[in-house]
């Protein structure tokens, strides 16, 4: 129950209160309600609280002095001379409560990464070999670079360089059609070009359709995008062994997707075979992951082996059988050096009774044509959905506007893409003899390949 004190008589009734009876007014029935609920420890806090907030009220109302050495008008130059309000100063004793957090998606992307490639590759990067330079350092044997042909891509690009940007004098090309925004997923032109060319490496064995066709920045988005398209987070891929090391990157980091591996024995040269593909499947359907799909890769990479008709149809039997995709990267379509056949599923699907919605086809000009740096990435889809999804998710990754106008006019140089075709495939082959002699000399056996940069 709360008590007050009943005033003192005045000696007029017309005397005003003394400021001491306010402050008795003000004070006193605060100590009857604490007293009157037996709180001694909010007895002594709330005058003390009372006191803070009365040095607070005080030191905001306090007159500003004048500044004898007013500051320049200049804003950046003075920065650590601007005055700290009462507000930051009481807050910046306060102490931080902990380090700030970040998404828990970006914590396995950002820690350091366990794969012996992309440790190759960092302890390439802090001690490269030279033959003058760095004798003993590390020889780059993990990146797949076709740096052979490097001198005819330079001597086009010096001699076609602004006439393919800009265009020639009377053309139709103007800093408009560079420096403007342009379609994400890539000009009509670019298009039509890279599906001629697609066809031609694949010696016209299958036509090309350029509206199934969405460009992008690379293969790597290419991979991404259609790991998106095709399957959610915690679903799967069946991939056969061994793949691409890129894949654990582009499949898995943002979208979730994860990869199953499917098992193949170096005594049969790393070839894929169902019954293998068909356990693997049964395995991840007993621990509850569903498989959206295979992804392969034709020519292989890392192997650079490839995959036979009889194969690639009986992978499209049991993708049907399964309801599931076939994503095959066929990146090293162009780069055969060997006596085998490459065959495109692209083919497949057009002669034989197959469907076609479940068929993506991955592609790009970093290694046939010699250009990574390019960046110019593929996808060749069957599936009207996974054509307009991807279109729209272009928009992260597309290709500048001068980079598309360049290779299109490389595209459309008939002679010089013929000649480049013809004498990749010479220095490629040149190489992989020389390179697998070598290793035959110090007694190291190596896989046979037929294509891509491997042995």
């Amino acid at each position: 129950m709360t008590r007050t004190r009943k005033p003192e008589p005045s000696s007029s009734d017309d005397e005003k209160p003394t400021a001491a009876t306010t402050g008795m007014r003000l004070i006193v029935p605060l100590q009857g309600v604490v007293q009157g609920r037996g709180g001694l420890l909010l007895g002594s806090l709330i005058p003390c609280a009372l006191f803070y907030f009365l040095q607070l009220y005080l030191k905001r109302h306090r007159p500003s002095r004048p500044d004898p050495d007013p500051p320049s008008s200049c804003p950046s130059s003075n920065l650590a001379e601007l005055h700290r309000s009462s507000s930051r100063s009481s807050l910046s004793g306060r102490g931080s409560i902990g380090r700030v957090r970040v998404s828990s998606r970006v914590e396995p992307v950002a820690k350091p990464n366990e794969s012996p490639y992309y440790i190759g590759l960092d302890r390439v990067r802090e001690d490269p070999y030279h033959s003058v330079d760095n004798p003993n350092g590390i020889i780059q044997l993990g990146l797949s670079e076709n740096r052979l042909c490097f001198d005819l891509i330079e001597k086009w690009v010096l001699e076609n360089w602004t006439d393919s940007i800009l265009g020639t004098d009377g053309g139709d090309l103007s800093i408009a059609c560079i420096a403007a925004y342009q379609p994400a997923d890539g000009f009509t032109e670019l298009k039509v070009a890279v599906a001629n060319f697609m066809s031609q490496v694949r010696r016209r064995s299958v036509p090309f359709d350029p509206s199934q066709i969405v460009l992008m920045a690379g293969a790597t988005p290419v991979v991404e995008i259609l790991s998106f398209c095709l399957a959610d987070h915690g679903n799967a891929f069946l991939v056969p062994t061994p793949y691409y090391p890129g894949f654990d990157r582009d499949v898995k980091w943002r979208t979730g997707v994860e990869l199953i591996p499917v098992h193949c024995r170096s005594t049969d040269n790393f070839t894929l075979n169902i019954t293998v593909l068909e356990q693997a499947y049964s395995q991840a359907r007993k621990r509850g992951v569903k498989v959206q799909g295979i992804l392969i890769s034709n020519p292989s990479n890392p192997i650079g082996n490839l995959i036979s008709r009889e194969t690639l149809c009986g992978l499209l039997d049991f993708a049907q059988e399964k309801n599931i995709h076939i994503i095959s990267d066929e990146i090293f379509a162009g780069s055969m050096h060997g006596s085998e056949e490459f065959v495109s599923m692209a083919e497949i699907v057009e002669r034989e009774d197959f469907e076609k919605n479940r068929v993506h086809i991955i592609y790009g000009l970093s290694k046939d044509l010699s250009i990574p740096g390019f960046r110019i990435g593929v996808i060749y889809s069957y599936n009207e959905t996974v054509l307009a999804a991807a279109k729209r998710l272009t928009r992260f990754s597309p290709i500048s506007a001068p980079t598309q106008h360049l290779v299109i006019s490389m595209l459309l140089d008939t002679r010089f893409i013929q000649e480049y075709l013809d004498i990749n495939k010479k220095r490629i082959q040149h190489m992989y003899d020389l390179f697998v002699d070598g290793l035959q000399r110090l007694g190291i056996k190596c896989a046979k390949s037929s294509a891509g940069l491997y042995c």
